[in-house]
C-alpha cells in the first residue's frame, strides 16, 4: 500500500480480521516514477509508522530548511535522488528551479531516517501546522483519532489565527449510528497528546471526506471550509 500513511488503527484492524494478509507499505510520487521505499513485510507490524527501507538505487536524504543535512531520526525535508526522478517538470522552470536542487528533488514530506535505515513520513511542508511556534504534525493527530472506535474517517488541518498562526482543527466522520461530541473528542486527544496538539476545534461530516481520483485526502479543500459540514 502506499499512496499516503495509512493510520495505524487500520494496520492493527487488518491484523485482526484478516490475520494472514501481509502488508507492505511503499512511499514514492509522480516524480519518482516508481516507489523508493518499500516495508519488509516482516517488519510491518513492528514498525508502523514507517515506510520501509531505501530501495537499492535511491538516496534520501534528510534536510533542514537550511538545506543542511540532519542526523538520524531528526525530522526533516525528504530529498530523494536517483535514475528514476524525473529531471524537472515540464516547460516549468520556475518549479524545476525550485524542486531540484544538487541533483535532488525535494519531496515537500516531512520524515526522518532512523539509525537502522527505517524511513518515517510525518506530513507535507505545506500540511505541517505552526501554532505559536509549536510544529505539529497532522498525521500525529489523525492516528490518535483513529483509534476512536466512534471515527471513520478523519482529517486534521491548521485553522488560521491572527494571534497564535495556526491553530488545529479536525474533520471527523462518524461510524453510522455512533456519536461522539467535541468535548469526548478532546478529552480523547488530551489524554494522548501534548496539549498543543488538541484539536481546538471539531467539525463532524455526514458523508465522506473529500478525497482525489487515488484516495487521497484533499487538505486544501477543507482548509476552505467544504460543504456540506457542519459543527
Amino acid at each position: 500500500y502506499g499512496g499516503a500513511p495509512m493510520p495505524t488503527a487500520t494496520i492493527a484492524a487488518f491484523a485482526k480480521k484478516v490475520p494472514g494478509l501481509g502488508l507492505r507499505n511503499v512511499y514514492g510520487s509522480t516524480e519518482t516514477s516508481s516507489p523508493v521505499t518499500m516495508m519488509p513485510a516482516s517488519q510491518t507490524a513492528l514498525r508502523p509508522d514507517s515506510v520501509g527501507l531505501v530501495l537499492p538505487g535511491v538516496q534520501i536524504v534528510v534536510m533542514d530548511p537550511m538545506g543542511i543535512e540532519v542526523g538520524p531520526g531528526e525530522a526533516g525535508e525528504l530529498w530523494i535522488a536517483g535514475p528514476m526522478v524525473v529531471p524537472g517538470y515540464w516547460e516549468n522552470p520556475k518549479a524545476t528551479e525550485d524542486s531540484f536542487v544538487a541533483g535532488y528533488w525535494r519531496s515537500g514530506d516531512i520524515g526522518s531516517i532512523d539509525a537502522d535505515g527505517f524511513v518515517r513520513v510525518f506530513d507535507r511542508v505545506k500540511d505541517m501546522i505552526n501554532r505559536g511556534g509549536y510544529k505539529i504534525y497532522s498525521l500525529e493527530v489523525e492516528n490518535v483519532l483513529s483509534h476512536h472506535d466512534a471515527i471513520v474517517e478523519c482529517a486534521v488541518v491548521g485553522k488560521p489565527c491572527e494571534v497564535l498562526g495556526e491553530r488545529v482543527m479536525a474533520y471527523i466522520t462518524l461510524r453510522p449510528g455512533q456519536g461522539a461530541s467535541a468535548e469526548e473528542l478532546s478529552a480523547y486527544c488530551s489524554e494522548r497528546l501534548a496539549d498543543y496538539k488538541v484539536p481546538e476545534t471539531f467539525i463532524f461530516s455526514d458523508s465522506p471526506l473529500p478525497r482525489n481520483a487515488n484516495g487521497k485526502l484533499l487538505k486544501r479543500t477543507l482548509r476552505n471550509g467544504p460543504d456540506p459540514i457542519h459543527s
